[in-house]
């Protein structure tokens, strides 16, 4: 697990790979108002629950970077443990109505999932620590990034990886979509700023703009 704050710091992030295809679940919450979001929960409903019990933290949102299985396989059982709503792009529904159809296609145990509560949109407050989603479309239509100025943090999903990009290859990807979000969202955002992958290792936005061999600045 990482975590990402400072003593004086009211943000709170902590980052640790769930499920069968290991992807970043990430829970970022406010100490003082105790409201927290949970992002891409793919595995573990255990274990993110009982995080969010340690750090006192009430779920407002559960929230997706995307609708491939690897980061929805919980979100069903996370709503039914706190009653927070479902959030994710209308781009990428298709992928959430066939999520049996994918756990078949990779071999995982099959789940149901609820509806989504609310389709999330470009620009979009998220109600917890300043955070603003950013659509980032290419990996699959309905993307999205989540960033949080104030702490120079995005959580970006398969969309960008340390010195490599999402794969474009499945169902609704595009490699000219994917270039263009990196290049004119996610590049246009602070250098400093830490960059949660959906699979491995963080990075940073400026390394990846001088060195990342798939697109660079």
């Amino acid at each position: 697990m990482s975590e990402l704050q400072t003593p004086e710091s009211q943000f709170i992030i902590r980052t640790f790979p769930v499920g069968p295809l290991q992807c970043n679940c990430s829970v970022i919450g406010d100490r003082l108002s105790g409201k927290a979001l949970v992002i891409d929960p793919g595995g573990d409903a255990d274990y993110i629950l009982a995080l969010l019990k340690e750090l006192k933290l009430t779920v407002v949102g559960i929230i997706h970077t995307h609708a491939h299985l690897d980061h929805i396989l919980a979100s069903g059982e996370i709503k039914a443990a706190t009653g927070a709503p479902i959030y994710l792009h209308e781009g990428d529904k298709f992928l959430w109505d066939m999520v049996e159809e994918q756990c078949v296609r990779f071999g995982v145990p099959k789940v149901s999932l609820p509806e989504p509560d609310h389709f999330m949109h470009d620009d979009q407050d998220l109600n917890c620590c300043g955070g603003v989603a950013i659509h980032t479309p290419g990996h699959t239509p309905g993307s999205i990034s989540f960033w949080f100025e104030e702490y120079k943090t995005l959580i970006a999903g398969d969309t960008l990886f340390q010195g490599s990009i999402g794969r474009t290859d499945l169902p609704g990807g595009n490699f000219d979509q994917i270039i263009t979000s990196i290049k004119e969202r996610i590049y246009s955002l602070d250098d400093e700023a830490v960059v949660v992958t959906g699979h491995g290792p963080n990075t940073s936005i400026g390394h990846e703009k001088t060195s990342n061999s798939f697109v660079r600045a």
